[in-house]
């Protein structure tokens, strides 16, 4: 048996109390990662139904339109769906940086844990 648990009844409270760590520990990086753009808010569908509403609506008028007209909405189109694509690779670029940085968290911690594994061997 462990010398830091004097009996299973311990241990057992020592594993809830860890469960229920990690559990708000989650909850708090779900929320960080819905911040981030994990999780489109009303804004970021706002954004959406402004860009859908354009582009189907410039690709309507350029289909009954004039020469010009229709060369304007086509342009207008391709405009908005090169920002919409822009926007796509920035708010992926962001939720990457964040994995990353819980990935280096992570490796620090593992790190962490194998010096002190190595000492306590010792």
């Amino acid at each position: 048996m462990s010398e830091n648990h004097a009996n299973p009844t311990d241990e057992i409270s020592d594993l809830r109390q860890a469960l229920e760590n990690f559990e708000q520990e989650k909850e708090r990086v779900r929320l960080i990662i819905g911040k981030i753009g994990g999780v489109p808010s009303f804004h970021t569908k706002l954004i959406n139904a402004v860009f859908i509403v354009i582009i189907i609506g410039a690709g309507v008028i350029s289909i009954f339109a004039d020469e010009k007209l229709r060369l304007l909405m086509v342009e207008l189109t391709t405009v908005m769906l090169s920002v919409k694509i822009i926007y796509m690779i920035h708010v992926q670029m962001r939720v990457n940086h964040f994995k990353f940085w819980i990935l280096s968290a992570i490796e620090w911690r593992i790190n962490e844990m194998m010096a002190e594994i190595k000492q306590n061997r010792k």
